[in-house]
């Protein structure tokens, strides 16, 4: 390939409002104010933009605390002024989703990318979780209107409720449901905490986004 097709070809797409998609694992954000996204997943930015570090809705620089079962966080930070901002997560797709003004979702904080200032946004851990796993499952819990951002390896699966999950998959679920958590009686003792533990979601409503990767375990290969 010839330099100018190259540049060509791999140029940044016009337009660029709000939310976009470069590639399946680069997303550009048409900053225009502020921005809340992962920290360290800068790629790169033009414009003038400054990064601020923040925790949960109360403030503070540590991030998405697990600090109560681990040493663990997932911190976030504030992207301020105005410019294109390119952020990525370790070649994991992006799933871009425009949330309404009644839609809310609870995220893996692990998996959270990106996203709109104007969202509501809440921390907690997964009850019953926290106990058995060690650093448990800290979730965040985004209330709409707005654009989010969230990263998958591969391409996921949504299902419908009933259905039980494996905690290192699970990415997402509508917050209408409620997971209790349960051991797999027929896993043999020995085996890692996250193969034995499930995620149990029932009813007929909602959503569960689950990943076809487990977090725990091995790289994944990337595609």
């Amino acid at each position: 390939m010839k330099l100018e097709e190259f540049t060509e070809s791999n140029a940044p797409k016009p337009g660029g409002d709000g939310f976009q998609l470069e590639n399946p694992k680069l997303l550009d954000i048409n900053v225009d104010d502020t921005v809340m996204v992962k920290a360290g997943s800068m790629v790169a930015y033009t414009g003038d933009l400054t990064f601020t570090g923040k925790s949960s809705a109360e403030g503070g620089i540590t991030g998405f605390v697990k600090e109560a079962v681990s040493s663990e966080g997932t911190p976030i930070m504030e992207a301020e002024g105005s410019g294109h901002l390119y952020v990525a997560e370790q070649e994991k797709k992006i799933q871009v989703l425009e949330l309404d003004a009644d839609d809310s979702i609870s995220v893996n904080g692990n998996d959270i990318l990106a996203f709109e200032s104007r969202v509501d946004y809440e921390i907690n851990t997964v009850g019953g979780l926290s106990e058995a796993i060690a650093g448990g499952l800290t979730n965040v819990y985004l209330s709409g209107p707005g654009t989010v951002a969230l990263t998958t390896h591969g391409d996921p699966l949504v299902a419908t409720p009933p259905i039980t999950t494996d905690p290192d998959a699970t990415v997402a679920w509508s917050t209408n449901l409620s997971p209790s958590i349960g051991t797999n009686k027929t896993i043999e003792i020995g085996q890692q905490s996250g193969e034995s533990l499930q995620m149990n979601f029932t009813g007929s409503e909602g959503f569960v986004v689950v990943q076809p990767y487990e977090e725990g375990g091995q790289p994944a290969q990337q595609q």
